[in-house]
């Protein structure tokens, strides 16, 4: 049974940084691209930035470039999205999401996780 796990949101003022981190189980992990997807109160959900099995690929939304860092650790089973410079637009649940091609898109996830909070006061 695959399991996707965030963990790493909260609150936190504009300018101001959070790491997510994600764990998953049940799948071997460097066989799947794994990503970040966010989706704020009456938006479509949006990818953030994925990043290929190996790390040595990834792709980032406009709206983060500069700002969000992407990786992961394969022998932990551990993905990670570094965010800096936060601000109020980027206030969402984000999602951590696996998936067997690269890049990942909405329509080629295969697990989503249950999502963790972030939200950026101004």
């Amino acid at each position: 049974q695959v399991q996707v796990v965030e963990s790493g949101g909260g609150l936190v003022q504009a300018g101001g940084s959070l790491r997510l981190s994600c764990t998953a189980s049940g799948l071997t992990f460097d066989d799947y691209a794994m990503g970040w997807f966010r989706q704020a109160p009456g938006k479509e959900r949006e990818e953030v930035s994925c990043i290929k099995w190996s790390g040595g690929s990834t792709y980032y939304a406009d709206s983060v470039k500069g700002r969000f860092t992407i990786s992961r650790d394969n022998a932990k089973n551990t993905l990670y999205l570094q965010m800096n410079n936060l601000k109020p637009e980027d206030t969402a649940m984000y999602y951590c999401a696996a998936g067997v091609t690269y890049p990942l898109w909405l329509w080629n996830v295969d697990y989503w996780g249950q999502g963790t909070q972030v939200t950026v006061s101004s």
